[in-house]
């Protein structure tokens, strides 16, 4: 008979397309750079979704955003979350200098994209980071691509530098109480006259926090409509623009990568325009101004009428982190009714890492009555003679003098020593021994039962049996070594002391009313003392101990466990060791 077999039709399988989107950026809002950005958008979406072979995954593009940075790119990131999530498997873009201008983060992204299989393909340089050599072709070329902004940067610094030079402003800056009118600042004068009182308050010994709140009263908000802060208080005293002068280059970029901002503090030129606009500020009251800043920051806290400062304040300088110490008051753990003052570093005080030690106020007066040559601290003659106090860890001050002269002095603290008289020992050790009111461990018996072989309070047990029972006795806690074996239970005992005042059923104010202590030594038998002098002895039945018989699952799981345990390696090595000591020891031989 002939054989016969079917031939099933091949079915070709048509090759996955691979997801493909774009990446576009522009980073100017101008309306050349707008059509740009759409020409790459529709460019690629044509290109994506007429190759057979791709999938459109989509355009993503950041308008008007500088490439130095990615965080700031949400499309980009948005982008990159996307391949994370499979959604992408190659990314177009135009250049190296379209996707990253900073070498660091475009590399860290191309080798993550790699990571997880994402392929970049940038057209104009032609290179492919999944080839052999596109990571060395695009570490050299990134970097090409960020010596191109700085040159940029340096170009646009050279042509901000030139406007200086002949008076023209970078801009049209913002400032409250002036508004732009073509290329002139013109007065505001409902923003001028807030101006100026801020400067008058400053004049009339007002911090900028009060001023704060008398302007947040009066409803003043801010130039963006915002809260009027003391920051912008500040900032406002110290802006030379309201003279009718200006100073170009107060700040300057550091770097163009980072794009982090430094106050210029003479590492560059400036540029002084005089006359530039109408004045809010006379010069004269600028300047007195600038000088009052000066004398407070000198001052320090002390310039400050609100704060509550002495003679020592902002004179003690840790050496360690330069700040000033501050002056603190402390309660006493033992004694709350007592307090006590020290001098803490400002950093240390705010919670930060500082290795100085804090100074007791007792002992740093102490200090500069010795070295003043003074028997009792003086304000007055402290300040008029020492300029400062420098504190060195772990215990040592430098005294700088008015006239010049420095003496270094050692310190030490005897606070503990002196504070703990025989009178707050007496009460502390009154106050441990008596009844415990915390609420959470609060119980009646607290500080009542003593032990008559050491002397010392009982404390409170909880055992819990097998069965799920407790418990509650009380127990000497030395008994290891008075030996005393008492254990009074908690409720036989309630039922003692109960028959013993007198009262049916135990009641807690009553028992403390009419009960002072009760002494327990060995054996079942409590001697309650009573206040008004008299003495109850009261007996009871010793506690028996709970016993639980084995069951017979117990007895075979404890047998199952020894043969487990005991194996043949175990019994040789015990036979080995046995032998061994017995022949070190000579036992059995005379």
């Amino acid at each position: 008979m002939r054989n016969v077999s079917k031939i099933e039709p091949i079915i070709p399988s048509m090759p996955t397309r691979k997801k493909v989107a774009a990446y576009a950026r522009v980073s100017m809002e101008t309306e050349r750079l707008q059509h740009s950005i759409s020409a790459q958008i529709s460019y690629y979406s044509n290109l994506i979704q007429n190759n057979p072979e791709w999938e459109y995954a989509g355009v993503y593009a950041d308008d008007g955003i500088s490439g130095t940075k990615i965080r700031r790119r949400s499309e980009f990131n948005r982008m990159i979350a996307d391949c994370e999530s499979g959604k992408i498997d190659i990314i177009l873009t135009k250049s190296i200098s379209r996707f990253a201008r900073n070498t660091v983060d475009l590399l860290n992204t191309v080798r993550h994209l790699k990571e997880i299989g994402v392929e970049v393909r940038f057209e104009k340089e032609n290179i492919n980071s999944l080839s052999g050599d596109g990571e060395v072709m695009l570490t050299l070329l990134a970097s090409f691509a960020q010596e191109e902004v700085r040159s940029i940067s340096e170009n646009v610094k050279w042509g901000t530098r030139k406007r200086f030079e002949q008076g023209i402003p970078n801009g049209r800056f913002m400032i409250y109480g002036y508004r732009w009118e073509g290329d002139r600042l013109v007065v505001y004068e409902e923003e001028a006259k807030i101006v100026r009182l801020i400067y008058d308050n400053f004049l009339n010994g007002l911090s900028a926090e009060t001023t704060e709140k008398q302007l947040e009263e009066m409803g003043v908000k801010s130039y963006k409509g915002q809260h009027f802060g003391n920051t912008s208080i500040r900032n406002i005293l110290t802006n030379v623009t309201y003279t009718g002068n200006m100073l170009f280059q107060k700040e300057y970029v550091v770097d163009p990568i980072s794009q982090k901002s430094k106050k210029n503090r003479g590492e560059l030129p400036q540029y002084w325009v005089e006359d530039t606009h109408e004045a809010i500020i006379p010069m004269e009251t600028f300047q007195a101004v600038q000088n009052e800043i000066a004398r407070r920051r000198a001052l320090g806290a002390r310039a400050n009428w609100s704060i509550n400062t002495t003679c020592l304040t902002s004179k003690i300088k840790c050496e360690l982190c330069g700040k000033s110490f501050q002056r603190s008051n402390r309660k006493g753990r033992l004694d709350k009714n007592a307090s006590y003052t020290i001098w803490v570093c400002a950093t240390r005080k705010s919670g930060k890492q500082c290795q100085n030690k804090d100074i007791p106020e007792v002992i740093l007066k102490r200090e500069c009555c010795s070295v003043l040559g003074i028997e009792e601290f003086n304000d007055e003659v402290f300040a008029e003679q020492i300029d400062h106090i420098d504190s060195f860890p772990p215990n040592r001050l430098v005294f700088y003098f008015v006239d010049g002269r420095v003496v270094e002095r050692f310190w030490q603290s005897n606070l503990k020593k002196e504070w703990w008289t025989p009178e707050r020992r007496e009460t502390c050790s009154r106050s441990r021994m008596g009844v415990n009111r915390s609420k959470k461990y609060h119980n009646p018996f607290t500080g009542y039962f003593k032990c008559a072989c050491c002397g010392a309070n009982f404390r409170r047990q909880t055992t819990k049996y097998v069965d799920g029972t407790t418990r509650e006795y009380w127990r000497c806690p030395n008994s290891a070594k008075c030996g005393n074996t008492s254990r009074p239970d908690e409720p036989v005992a309630k039922q003692l002391i109960a028959e013993a005042i007198g009262i049916e059923e135990f009641d807690e104010s009553f028992f403390k009313e009419k009960v002072d202590f009760i002494m327990l030594a060995g054996g079942c038998e409590m001697d309650i003392h009573l206040k008004d002098g008299a003495q109850v002895i009261k007996v009871w039945e010793p506690h028996k101990k709970k016993c639980y018989p084995w069951t017979e699952e117990r007895h075979e799981k404890m047998k199952q466990t020894c043969k487990d345990l005991w194996t043949d390696e175990r019994r040789k090595a015990m036979s080995d060791r046995i032998k061994q000591i017995r022949s070190e020891k000579h036992w059995g031989r005379k």
